[in-house]
């Protein structure tokens, strides 16, 4: 299902907070913290003429996310980055002076960040950031994570010494519970999805996406006509739909919003034309994007900056996952978790539906950018879905 964005605030400037988080200042902010992090390089963009040709559209790129900083997703970009910048804040204001990046490896930032513990709640890709972060400054993690999330992300995650706390319910369920904890015992929460009075944080973690498509125009042959991007509670959408608003004004691609069918907050906020918590239903196999309420900041971009939004089947994004593991004539093959994949499934889906290529102006001149937000983050399940294990795939590309 696909809808047109037709709510009152569509194309008004953004809010001037967000456009100063999201916009270049902010982009140049996460570029110096990426500079210090030694085993930082930009993620490749994969281009995919044949494929392009085959769906009837002018050009087909997609930036791979499976190999940002050694944790396979964008996710690597947030949290991290949003515990670096509090640490630096907090020794700052102990310290009475100004910090900065090169600060973070001095004994008396790390003292200070020895006391400091953060907490979030995580599918499995955030909280791998956050915990990444902690390690990195020499701080405490606590991570809370739903029954739905495997033991092999769990695992992934307790490697970087996180603390592992399992929560009954939904990752909605985890998010408040981290939240609760973390205020009674003293902790920072570093969340990727905002509440009333809870914004600066999570904007910290949207500001980190920024670089996918920073990085991503320096990259591309020519601006892309259209993007699809997918959406949990909406933080990577909005920082790159905010990203080409502010880049390309009135000549910004044509951006739509990609929600799992069996978790589309964003789709029902937008019919519903306010922010919509949803019912739990059953479980998609998009499980990094199985979120059911949308983050107010990241709607208050997305209102504005999306020109659509709409839904995707379990099965479409499996799809998409086997065809780009099976690539078409010289195309390289890209390893995409179910996940990561979404974006690129509702391109697929939207092509299918002559009533969705008319609205989103899709054809032969299109030229399609969107981003694989994962690669194989759960092997086990990859191998499962594709029938091909990642080395296999990876071996192709």
């Amino acid at each position: 299902m696909l809808l047109l964005n037709q709510l009152p605030d569509f194309r008004q400037p953004l809010h001037p907070v967000d456009a100063q988080t999201l916009g270049s200042a902010g982009a140049d902010a996460i570029e110096r913290h990426l500079a210090g992090r030694a085993e930082h390089m930009p993620t490749p963009l994969r281009a995919l003429p044949s494929l392009a040709r085959e769906l009837g559209i002018g050009a087909l790129h997609l930036k791979d996310e499976g190999q940002r900083l050694g944790l396979g997703s964008f996710k690597a970009l947030g949290g991290a980055f949003a515990v670096t910048r509090l640490v630096l804040e907090a020794a700052s204001e102990r310290l009475g002076r100004t910090l900065d990046e090169a600060d973070l490896t001095s004994p008396e930032v790390r003292a200070i960040a020895s006391e400091m513990t953060f907490a979030c709640a995580t599918d499995g890709n955030h909280g791998r950031s956050v915990a990444q972060g902690a390690q990195l400054v020499g701080a405490r993690s606590v991570i809370f994570m739903h029954g739905g999330v495997s033991e092999p992300r769990a695992t992934a995650i307790a490697r970087f010494g996180a603390e592992i706390v399992r929560v009954p319910g939904t990752y909605d369920d985890s998010i408040v519970e981290a939240a609760r904890v973390a205020n009674e015992k003293g902790w920072t929460t570093v969340s990727d999805t905002s509440w009333d009075g809870y914004e600066r944080i999570p904007g910290l973690v949207m500001q980190g996406y920024t670089a996918i498509i920073r990085e991503a125009l320096r990259q591309l042959p020519e601006p892309p006509t259209h993007v699809f991007v997918q959406a949990g509670v909406g933080g990577i959408a909005a920082a790159i739909a905010a990203q080409l608003a502010l880049e390309f004004g009135e000549k910004r691609p044509v951006f739509t919003v990609v929600d799992p069918a069996r978790a589309a907050c964003l789709f029902e906020s937008v019919r519903a034309g306010r922010p919509t918590k949803i019912a739990h239903g059953a479980p998609t196999v998009m499980a990094m994007l199985e979120c059911y309420d949308p983050s107010p900041l990241a709607w208050r971009v997305l209102s504005r900056t999306a020109d659509a939004f709409m839904t995707v089947a379990d099965e479409v994004a499996v799809e998409a996952m086997n065809r780009l593991a099976r690539p078409t004539g010289s195309d390289p093959a890209v390893v995409a978790g179910e996940s990561g994949a979404a974006g690129f499934a509702g391109l697929l889906a939207a092509l299918r539906d002559p009533q969705a290529r008319a609205a989103l102006k899709l054809d032969g001149s299109s030229r399609v950018f969107a981003v694989i937000t994962e690669g194989a983050t759960d092997p086990e399940r990859y191998a499962e879905l594709v029938g091909l294990t990642p080395a296999e795939v990876a071996g192709k590309a």
